[in-house]
């Protein structure tokens, strides 16, 4: 929701895109079909989404997006720590460097890979744009004695900035981290490739214990390349092939103390966004919501843990 948000606050039309079933994210293909689609619209940036950890093909996008002159804005809000390979394929490039995007922002709500209790950052190597970013998440205001406009105000007798003084030459927000969470934030940095290693095998645990339930239950379909910063942990389970339902199994889950969820209902069946745009067809990201569900995931989880949670699956399918 977040992301199709972001583009109404700032009073722009949403475009959706399809995604590739098999993991949810977007492709190169279904960014090309939806710009195919929208010929007739004033396109100005695409907002790829990096799920679960992996990257949205990064290069891939990026390449379309140069040819039609667009912006790229990366949610990377589940793939902090994340890593995928440059045109030269020993190179590894960390999602947030803005290599393929203008921007990567990032989360820190308290069950991301860091956590500042709430709050987030935006990437950029755009000198121009992080000023202006800068400026945005402080109601606009500046006290750069170089940018002042009216020096009338801004200027004593001998022409020095007043202390006091400021300006806003544009309207911005209350973004602020707080110095609180800051302080949280720069802590949990220096524990994050400690955090990563055990969601990464923990990641490990699964998949070789999951694997006899393929194909009725299988992991998503992996990002070649890449070393993911894992945030979920989602498995794809044909329920109609095994005779459940998604909500009678979650149900049993939670009965075992095992909390899930499903990540994500597909956004352009909102009804805010249906009210807009009418009922609209994304056979992909339908697929993958029909069949995924998040498993626990998180750092102080041992093996154990995951042996308990497939155990619990196993017995509940096996009815």
């Amino acid at each position: 929701l977040a992301t199709a948000n972001a583009v109404r606050y700032a009073g722009a039309e949403v475009i959706f895109c399809d995604v590739d079933p098999g993991n949810g994210l977007i492709t190169a293909a279904t960014f090309a079909a939806a710009l195919a689609a929208n010929r007739d619209k004033r396109i100005r940036a695409v907002l790829p989404v990096h799920l679960a950890g992996q990257p949205a093909d990064p290069a891939g996008i990026a390449a379309i997006a140069r040819r039609e002159n667009l912006a790229v804005i990366e949610d990377a809000s589940h793939a902090l720590g994340t890593f995928y390979s440059g045109e030269n394929e020993s190179e590894a490039i960390p999602v947030g460097a803005s290599v393929h995007a203008e921007m990567a922002v990032f989360s820190f709500h308290p069950i991301k890979a860091i956590a500042c209790g709430e709050g987030g950052a935006v990437t950029t190597r755009d000198k121009d744009l992080a000023h202006r970013l800068r400026g945005f998440r402080n109601h606009g205001m500046t006290r750069d004695a170089a940018e002042f406009q009216n020096p009338d105000l801004a200027l004593d007798r001998n022409g020095s900035p007043n202390p006091w003084y400021y300006e806003m030459s544009e309207p911005g927000y209350n973004y602020r981290l707080s110095d609180i969470g800051a302080a949280l934030g720069l802590s949990q940095l220096s524990k994050l490739d400690q955090f990563l290693a055990a969601r990464r095998a923990r990641v490990a645990d699964y998949d070789q214990l999951l694997a006899d339930l393929a194909p009725g239950v299988r992991r998503i379909d992996r990002v070649p390349g890449c070393v993911v910063g894992w945030h979920l942990y989602p498995v794809l389970i044909d329920f109609d092939a095994l005779g459940l339902s998604r909500a009678w199994l979650m149900n049993g889950l939670g009965e075992r103390g095992i909390g899930t969820q499903v990540h994500y209902i597909p956004v352009s069946s909102q009804p805010y966004y249906q009210r807009l745009y009418g009922q609209q067809d994304f056979p992909g990201a339908e697929a993958y919501y029909a069949q995924t569900l998040s498993l626990p995931l998180f750092p102080a989880m041992a093996r154990a843990d995951v042996e308990q949670v497939v155990d619990a699956l196993k017995e509940l399918l096996a009815r």
